[in-house]
């Protein structure tokens, strides 16, 4: 095959690789092509093996926004766990993390012996902080839960009430120290029974301006250092200590700055969270999506915690605590359809860039943002979505650029479990097909049986600045497309097709298997309109996937 050279803007000689399409495009849409820039030296940034993060939340029947109640029996202390899509729809991770949490968990008492009050679910009431009272979660139904996620092998994050004890005057701060005793009792009650927690996360949406209400960043440090304490104390004689993790918050310069400096000892993992598409009752919603201006709006706050931390003693890592795009439960037919996914996969693709180590999606269900339909479990297109990264997207991240249109999203990561790299696609255009070149910097090598052969040590004519490879068997070039598109063309469909084959559980609730195209790697890649293409290359050996 033919390797052309290339000056990439970095200053770095590099090599494009033109690859044809599996895919022809179809009808009279525009083709033009464009040029993917690898750096293959080394990661920019790495992700946890199971980067991919799901919520729960513990929102009841009654939650509406805009006029409409799109939870349904949803939440956690009303989920049907006994359901077998549910059930194989988590295990198919293996795992997959589940963060417990959402506005009313800083409103969430325990049903532990010390608590005096009635273990009561939320009632509606207007008056009140997010529209209803506090809630109990009964110890039973902590039990049952903890039986549907051993069962499912999941990772539970669990968001503790950080408002006990404080006093709050309406519409302003939240005032006084953190009162641990039902959380403590909580804990231990739950180590007790061997249960096993990955992490316990500190409030909801307190930092900064807060939602609802705020705390200072100096009083939630010291609260972040009590639960360490209880933590240490607690799972002292422990073999697994989970994470202590926090704020759970929007991103505030000022304010995470201050709490990262006074947390270096005490806190593993800070967390934020991410609208950025505005709320779901937003007509627009759809263009945005399809706006690269509109998905670029939250890197300032991706780059900014990925500075503070970089420039702070803390040993911390960042993760997406939270993140439904548009919030107050979404809009249906918009982010629980095909569109969303163009949204999902950019925002997985951003975040991995900046060294964000895990990303949880608002809701595994629930609201119109769950990867399962509230009502009947079916997966929604962003399941697949979030299935195909896991198994796909290994933890290094490669510095990637895309020359041509702007419609274009280009990630690249080393593959997951196998050789070679992964290279997503994300074409936000509805009439342009865009044909893909690949260029590198000198130091990618190909692999070739049982040796590689290195582009500087073949014969090259500087006059057409062209290097020439033995063109290899087609068993051994072959690469691997998944191609993502929308049912009928309508990306506002709830059904995804993977390589034009629907996907869809079957009557036994089983998750379908996502089987690739095999393509020979002397044709181009393509990416039709308003499609997403993840290639697997397993014959591009770069040092950046030899660390």
């Amino acid at each position: 095959m033919g390797f052309q050279i290339w000056k990439m803007g970095f200053g770095l000689l590099s090599c494009s690789l033109l690859f044809v399409s599996s895919q022809a495009a179809e009808g009279d849409d525009a083709t033009v092509e464009g040029t993917v820039y690898i750096d293959g030296k080394a990661p920019i940034g790495t992700i946890d093996d199971d980067f991919v993060c799901a919520t729960l939340d513990w929102w009841p029947l009654e939650k509406c926004d805009y006029g409409t109640c799109s939870w349904g029996l949803a939440g956690l202390l009303n989920l049907d766990l006994s359901n077998n899509i549910l059930l194989n729809a988590v295990k198919a991770f293996s795992p997959l993390k589940i963060r417990l949490g959402g506005s009313l968990q800083d409103k969430l008492t325990y049903g532990t012996d010390d608590n005096p009050e009635p273990c009561t679910p939320f009632v509606s009431k207007p008056s009140e902080m997010f529209g209803f009272t506090k809630g109990c979660l009964p110890l039973e139904r902590w039990d049952e839960l903890n039986d549907f996620f051993a069962k499912s092998g999941a990772k539970i994050i669990f968001g503790l009430n950080a408002l006990a004890g404080r006093s709050i005057k309406s519409g302003g701060p939240a005032i006084g120290p953190w009162n641990y005793t039902n959380a403590e009792s909580f804990i231990r009650y739950t180590v007790g029974k061997n249960y096993n927690i990955y992490g316990w996360e500190l409030g909801n949406e307190l930092s900064g301006n807060g939602v609802g209400t705020r705390v200072t960043a100096n009083q939630y440090a010291a609260d972040t250092a009590a639960l360490k304490g209880i933590v240490q104390e607690i799972y002292k004689d422990v073999g697994f200590k989970p994470l202590v993790i926090a704020p759970g918050g929007f991103y505030d310069t000022k304010w995470f700055k201050e709490f990262i400096d006074k947390t270096t000892t005490s806190l593993n993992v800070v967390t934020h969270h991410i609208y950025n598409l505005g709320p779901g009752v937003d007509a627009h919603l759809v263009e945005k999506i399809l706006d690269p201006s509109v998905l670029d709006n939250v890197i300032g706050a991706f780059s900014g915690l990925h500075d503070i931390i970089k420039s702070s003693p803390t040993s911390a890592t960042a993760w997406v605590g939270e993140a439904g795009g548009a919030y107050n439960s979404g809009h249906n037919l918009v982010t629980n359809t095909f569109v969303f996914s163009f949204w999902y996969l950019d925002q997985l693709g951003l975040a991995a860039k900046y060294d964000t180590k895990t990303y949880c999606r608002q809701t595994l269900i629930g609201g119109n943002y769950g990867l399962l339909d509230t009502k009947t479990f079916v997966p929604n297109p962003d399941y697949y979505s979030a299935l195909l990264w896991h198994r796909l997207m290994g933890r290094n991240v490669l510095y990637t650029s895309f020359d041509g249109t702007k419609k274009i999203r280009a990630y690249t990561h080393c593959a997951k479990q196998s050789e070679g790299i992964m290279l997503l696609l994300i074409n936000l255009d509805k009439t342009t097909t865009v044909q893909v070149k690949l260029a590198f910097n000198g130091t990618m090598t190909l692999r070739q049986k049982h040796r590689s052969r290195t582009l500087h040590n073949q014969h090259m004519s500087y006059k057409q600045m062209i290097v020439q490879l033995p063109r290899m068997a087609d068993a051994e070039t072959r690469r691997e497309e998944y191609h993502l598109t929308a049912k009928d063309g309508n990306i506002q469909s709830r059904t995804m097709l993977l390589n034009g084959n629907i996907l869809s559980v079957n009557p036994s609730g089983i998750i379908p298997p996502l089987e690739p195209l095999y393509v020979n790697s002397t044709e181009p890649i393509t990416v039709a309109p308003l499609s997403i293409v993840f290639i697997h290359l397993p014959d591009v050996v770069l040092p950046a996937c030899q660390v």
